[in-house]
C-alpha cells in the first residue's frame, strides 16, 4: 500500500488528524499534507469539517471500505508467504473488554508473541459493546467480549469461564455476616460498571432472571473500570459485582473480602467474536493458540 494509504485510513479510523499522527509518530503537518495529496490525486475530498469534528465524505467512505480491503488483502499475502517458509508474517489486530484485556489475555498475548514474533500484534480494550463495533467497521480482527448477547454478522466462540462475585472492603459493615440473601442485593450500595459493560449486562440478565428489578438496585455509582471500581470500595461501605479474576490479588492480600449469596451463581463465558464469513489467517492461528492455552 502507498504510505499515504496507510495515513487516510488512520485518520478515518480515528477521525482525528492529531490521533492519526500520535499513532504514526508522524507530525500533524505530515498528516495533513499526506491527505491533501490524496484529494488532489482523485480530485475530490475526503473529509469535511463539522465544528470540532471531522467526518468522512461520501467519497472518503467509499474509500476507506475499498482500502480496507486492499489492506487485509496485504496482510493475508504477507502471512500466506511468510507461512509458505514456515515464518509466520503478518498483523493482527485485537480488541478485548476491559475485564479481558486487563487480567485474563496478557499471559496469552505474550506467549503468543514468543511462538510467533514476526506477527505484530496490537490490541485495544474498551467495553464489549464498542469492541463489536469496531469488529463490524473492520478496525479489529477478532474481539474477545464477556456480553451474553450476540450481534447480527457477528460469529461467537467460548474460550474460557469465569463467574461474577460480590466483593466489600475487608473493614466494611459487610463483613459481619456469613452470607447473604438475594433480598439483601437490593438493599446494597451497589459500586457497578457503565452502560455497554459486558459485565454489567450478565448482571442484568442474571438479576432479571431471579426476579430481582435490576432498575431499581441501589447503585451510587457508576465507574468505567474495574479498577476505579476495586479502589472505590476498598475504601468505603459499598458492595461491587466483578469477575473473579479482577479481584485474584485483593482477596489474596485479604484488602477485599467475597460476600456470600445463597441461591445465586452468575457464571458466564468469555468469547471470541468474529465477523461473519471471514476470519483472517493470523486470526485463526491465534484462535487455535487461545483455545490450547491454559489460562
Amino acid at each position: 500500500m502507498d504510505y499515504r494509504d496507510t495515513v487516510f485510513l488512520a485518520v478515518a479510523e480515528n477521525l482525528s488528524f492529531s490521533k492519526a499522527a500520535e499513532e504514526l509518530f508522524i507530525s500533524q503537518p505530515a498528516v495533513t499534507k499526506h491527505i491533501k495529496e490524496l484529494e488532489n490525486k482523485y480530485k475530490v475530498d475526503l473529509f469535511e469539517r463539522k465544528g470540532n469534528r471531522i467526518l468522512l465524505t461520501e467519497a472518503g467512505k467509499l474509500a476507506y471500505s475499498k482500502l480496507l480491503a486492499i489492506r487485509q488483502a496485504y496482510r493475508e499475502l504477507e502471512f500466506e508467504l511468510g507461512s509458505m517458509g514456515d515464518v509466520f508474517k503478518g498483523e493482527l489486530r485485537i480488541g478485548a473488554s476491559s475485564t479481558i484485556s486487563q487480567y485474563i489475555i496478557p499471559d496469552v498475548i505474550a506467549g503468543f508473541h514468543k511462538r510467533y514474533p514476526q506477527i505484530e500484534l496490537y490490541m485495544i480494550n474498551g467495553n464489549s459493546f464498542e469492541m463489536e463495533q469496531k469488529l463490524l467497521e473492520k478496525e479489529i480482527d477478532i474481539a474477545l467480549v464477556e456480553n451474553p448477547s450476540s450481534q447480527a454478522n457477528i460469529n461467537y466462540l467460548t474460550f474460557f469461564s469465569d463467574a461474577i462475585i460480590a466483593v466489600a472492603g475487608a473493614n466494611s459493615r459487610f463483613n459481619k455476616r456469613q452470607s447473604y440473601t438475594l433480598s439483601d442485593i437490593a438493599e446494597w450500595p451497589l459500586v457497578l460498571r457503565e452502560k455497554g459493560s459486558g459485565t454489567l449486562d450478565h448482571i442484568n440478565r442474571i438479576l432479571k432472571g431471579k426476579g430481582i428489578d435490576t432498575e431499581h438496585l441501589n447503585a451510587t455509582i457508576h465507574l468505567g473500570s474495574t479498577e476505579a471500581i476495586k479502589g472505590f470500595v476498598k475504601n468505603s461501605d459499598n458492595v461491587a459485582l466483578l469477575s473473579d479474576k479482577a479481584v485474584k490479588k485483593e482477596l489474596q492480600q485479604k484488602d477485599l473480602i467475597k460476600l456470600s449469596i445463597k441461591n445465586l451463581e452468575m457464571n458466564r463465558d468469555l468469547r471470541l467474536a468474529f465477523r461473519q464469513g471471514h476470519v483472517s489467517d493470523a486470526g485463526q492461528l491465534f484462535t487455535d493458540f487461545l483455545l490450547h492455552y491454559n489460562i
